[in-house]
């Protein structure tokens, strides 16, 4: 069975973005590993952040019905909901480990999803979180092999 990796807004909008240069070939390459084994895991954070960046903040931002579409494909990787015990689970994530509440929403969702990684950039990469490990791709020797 293939471990689960949880992606982070940051990574999707990488793998979509035109202007990233090398970190959208790095976040592409680890977006279609994931569809391929079926183990990408995010949440509807994910697909709101997502959704909002790539249509009104890149330099060449997608049409909103191209964006609706993807965020359509990204959805089968939603496997749970966001729900009350997700946010107290955050609340609880983001005093432990002294984190904004934001990314321990997402680890809070990774967790329920039995993530064992978090593809981000926007914590320490190599740090382990309530048992997931905190992984930038675009560091050196930290992709997960594609």
């Amino acid at each position: 069975m293939t471990a689960k990796a949880f992606v982070d807004s940051n990574i999707l909008i990488y793998a979509h973005d035109a202007d990233a240069g090398p970190k959208q070939k790095i976040a592409a390459a680890q977006i279609r590993a994931l569809w391929e084994d079926q183990s990408g895991r995010i949440s509807t954070q994910v697909l709101q952040e997502f959704y909002v960046t790539v249509t009104q903040k890149l330099g060449k931002p997608l049409s909103r019905s191209d964006a609706r579409e993807i965020v359509r494909d990204y959805a089968q990787w939603v496997a749970t909901p966001t729900t009350a015990q997700t946010v107290i689970r955050a609340s609880e994530i983001s005093e432990g480990w002294k984190l904004s509440f934001w990314d321990s929403l997402i680890l809070a969702a990774a967790e329920e999803q039995d993530c064992s990684t978090v593809l981000t950039e926007d914590l320490n990469s190599g740090q382990t979180v309530a048992g997931i490990q905190i992984i930038n791709p675009f560091l050196k020797n930290r992709a997960i092999p594609v």
